[in-house]
């Protein structure tokens, strides 16, 4: 019976968000793809509760590279890139900023966690160029399956498998499997078995 209830409220989403879909694929030719993905993402991003997850599930499965139907998106939650992917059985916290990352499946995200493009989304090379105008070397940042990201984190690099990252830490550098990592920057402190 939950598993049928699930699937209505699927649909259902999937029905509500199809001006969205239609507003997300015209403003993605004018403006291209990554700014309307940020304006969608942002309202959507206001609609608090279970309904406004589906809502945005439904969005992101059609916005992202691939975002599975398990998945459970919080309020004030904000995609920056297309190119991002959320698996299966993902639960991303309140507020969180994402740009182009993986999520693997099994994947926590505690609130108010960032994980942009990695370390160098703006150039910074120039001192006659504005920062916000030099290209940077933005790159997907990859948290494995099964990992816990606590709140407030920040990562700028990939995450292995099963690791856990502590409220507060910032990833740097990449990180082993099966660790915990606190920090800032985050330094493993003991590996799990």
């Amino acid at each position: 019976m939950k598993s049928l209830l699930k699937t209505t409220a699927r649909l259902l989403a999937m029905l509500a968000i199809t001006p969205l879909l239609l507003t997300h694929q015209t403003l993605g030719r004018l403006a291209g793809a990554d700014a309307s993905l940020e304006s969608h993402s942002q309202l959507l991003s206001l609609i608090p509760g279970t309904v406004g997850s589906y809502l945005r599930v439904a969005f992101y499965r059609f916005a992202l590279e691939h975002c599975a139907a398990s998945a459970t998106i919080g309020f004030g939650v904000l995609f920056s890139k297309t190119g991002a992917r959320v698996g299966e059985n993902v639960y991303i916290g309140p507020r969180c900023m994402l740009g182009w990352v993986d999520l693997e499946a099994d994947v926590l995200l505690g609130p108010a966690v960032q994980i942009p493009s990695g370390p160098q989304t703006h150039g910074i090379e120039r001192l006659d160029v504005p920062v916000r105008t030099q290209p940077g070397s933005p790159r997907r940042v990859t948290i494995g399956r099964d990992s816990w990201i606590g709140a407030g984190a920040i990562v700028l690099a990939d995450v292995a498998e099963q690791t856990i990252v502590g409220a507060g830490s910032i990833v740097t550098k990449p990180l082993a499997a099966r660790c915990v990592a606190v920090g800032n920057p985050a330094c493993p402190l003991v590996e799990r078995k």
